[in-house]
Parts: structure tokens; C-alpha cells; sequence
């Protein structure tokens, strides 16, 4: 597999870069990474700012964060009630279909 990612300090000394006024493709060749990369930590950061709209990366953590956590409540869900139709099916009346009052 691939890179997952480079590491916020890479980023920042890359956006440091830019701010000293060097070009995203001089950077990009000089460090062996894309343009298209530099230009979304430039825009992140501008995000992060206030100069752009969008959503910061605290808010795109907390949010992925949240996905995360709704998909284990849903699958710890799915599994509650597949035991409550298991325990439905084990409890069948003995000697009788007619439910105890």
C-alpha cells in the first residue's frame, strides 16, 4: 500500500516554504511531492485561518470522529437486535402457541 499521509510538521515546514515566497512547483520538485497536494494544505490552511469557508481541520476531525462513532452505535445496534430476534425465537411457549398472561 501507498503513503497514508505526511505528518502536520512535513506540511508546515512545506507552507513556510510558500510563505517565504517560493512556488508550489519549485517545492514540489525540490521535495518530490505533487502540486496538487501543496495546493490542498495551502487551502486547509487558509480554511484553518478564517481567510476561506470551509470547514476547519479540528471540525473535519471531530466530524470524522463522529462518523466513526455512528457506525459502531449502528453496528452494536444491529447486533442487539439480531439477539432479541434469536431470544424471540428461543421462546416459544412450551406445551402451547397461546402466550401466559
Amino acid at each position: 500500500m501507498g503513503r497514508r499521509g505526511y505528518p502536520p510538521e512535513f506540511r508546515r515546514k512545506v507552507l513556510d516554504l510558500l510563505e517565504a515566497g517560493r512556488s508550489v512547483a519549485q517545492v514540489a520538485r525540490d521535495l518530490d511531492i505533487s502540486q496538487e497536494s501543496i495546493y490542498a494544505w495551502r487551502r486547509q490552511d487558509r480554511i484553518d485561518k478564517g481567510l476561506l469557508p470551509g470547514l476547519t481541520s479540528q471540525e473535519k476531525s471531530e466530524l470524522t470522529a463522529a462518523k466513526a462513532r455512528i457506525a459502531q452505535l449502528e453496528t452494536e445496534l444491529r447486533a442487539a437486535h439480531r439477539a432479541v430476534e434469536l431470544l424471540r425465537e428461543d421462546a416459544s411457549p412450551i406445551g402451547g402457541s397461546r402466550r401466559s398472561r
